[in-house]
């Protein structure tokens, strides 16, 4: 592709690397479209952040494609992982240490299919405290880590399908496909709580986003070095 392609605009598919941040990602093709096709200005930007111990479908829109942001956002999307229950974080997730740990001795194959069923469908959801959204103008985990406690009010999110792929106690892998706006994060410490245990994120990869699917994204870096060098 050329320059213009770029400027006219592309929807590119990368597999985000595992610890980059969506930004971070984001910067990297900016940097390499402006110094390796000569650039000075493109608009870049992507439809829809995954956080950085997640990896998976990130779409990335050029140019004046830019504009079709808002709409890609709104898909639906799908997320395979794995939940690790007997334990809960404050992220959620493994970005912040093991705060309480709970009994899995309960914890049958019947009761996790089970429980599922909970989540199909239209239900509440209170995003995690460490988040992007924001909170009196600052962003929630700003709060968080200034060990400040704020009410996060719960939001309607549509889980579409829910399916358990893999149970190897304490670790259940799952595939989720959802509405936008859909915390996983949030929906494995629900989960662990309807397990009368606790839960949290240990594993997650973005699948597809509407028609767009992983298969057919490109790995970052091997994506920028495929990239031409301008020409003198």
């Amino acid at each position: 592709m050329t320059a213009q392609d770029f400027q006219d605009g592309q929807v590119l598919q990368i597999d985000k690397p595992l610890n980059w941040t969506s930004f971070q990602a984001v910067n990297k093709l900016k940097w390499a479209l402006k110094s390796k096709l000569g650039l000075k200005k493109i608009k870049i930007g992507h439809a829809g952040t995954l956080d950085p111990l997640a990896t998976g479908l990130l779409l990335v829109c050029t140019g004046k494609f830019t504009k079709r942001i808002s709409e890609l956002q709104g898909q639906e999307k799908e997320y395979t992982g794995t939940i690790t229950v007997g334990a809960t974080t404050p992220s959620y997730d493994l970005e912040t240490e093991i705060n309480e740990t709970f009994p899995t001795d309960h914890i049958t194959e019947e009761l996790i299919h089970e429980t599922i069923k909970q989540f199909i469908g239209e239900i509440d959801q209170r995003p995690p405290i460490f988040s992007a959204l924001k909170k009196d103008g600052v962003r929630l985990y700003e709060h968080a880590r200034n060990g400040e406690e704020v009410e996060i009010p719960t939001r309607k999110t549509v889980i579409h399908e829910f399916e358990i792929t893999r149970i190897a106690l304490p670790e259940i892998d799952f595939r989720v496909v959802c509405s936008k706006g859909t915390y996983i994060r949030s929906l494995a410490f629900d989960f662990g709580k309807a397990l009368n245990s606790g839960g949290h994120l240990t594993a997650l990869r973005r699948t597809k986003i509407g028609n767009y699917d992983v298969k057919d994204g490109y790995d970052l870096e091997a994506f920028v070095d495929s990239l031409p060098k301008k020409t003198e």
